[in-house]
């Protein structure tokens, strides 16, 4: 099994989360990436948001969320995503920029338009009545 190792920052407002789409795509994901050689999680998280949205996190209110793992989306079975997630402040309007199109809060009954990853994170914060 190959394993995408991924980070994503989770920004809940009024019971619906931030989610995004990239140019050319249909599915919402939430927002975050890949780490580059070297970086902290943190680093790493910094500066794909800010090259995704055109804001700034917290370092200070950083906080682990957890660790969700499916099926990675576009692409064949058997290769799973692992996406490490963290909650946090940030200063700066949320725009998109780079290879986002477009910025969206979402609930609950838009679950189905994400990837499998986000399905289960979805649930996740739909349990601990986070998400409408």
């Amino acid at each position: 099994m190959k394993l995408i190792d991924k980070l994503a920052w989770i920004e809940i407002q009024d019971g619906k989360i931030l989610s995004t789409r990239s140019k050319g795509r249909t599915i919402y994901y939430i927002p975050g990436g890949k780490r580059e050689a070297g970086e902290t999680d943190f680093q790493a998280l910094r500066r794909e948001i800010q090259e995704e949205l055109s804001v700034n996190l917290k370092e200070d209110s950083m906080a682990f969320t957890g660790i969700f793992q499916a099926q990675a989306d576009s692409h064949p079975e058997g290769i799973q995503v692992k996406m490490t997630c963290y909650t946090g402040a940030y200063t700066g309007t949320l725009l998109p920029a780079s290879e986002i199109a477009e910025v969206v809060w979402l609930n609950y009954k838009h679950k189905h338009l994400t990837s499998p990853v986000d399905h289960l994170i979805f649930d996740w914060l739909k349990e601990q009545k986070l998400l409408q």
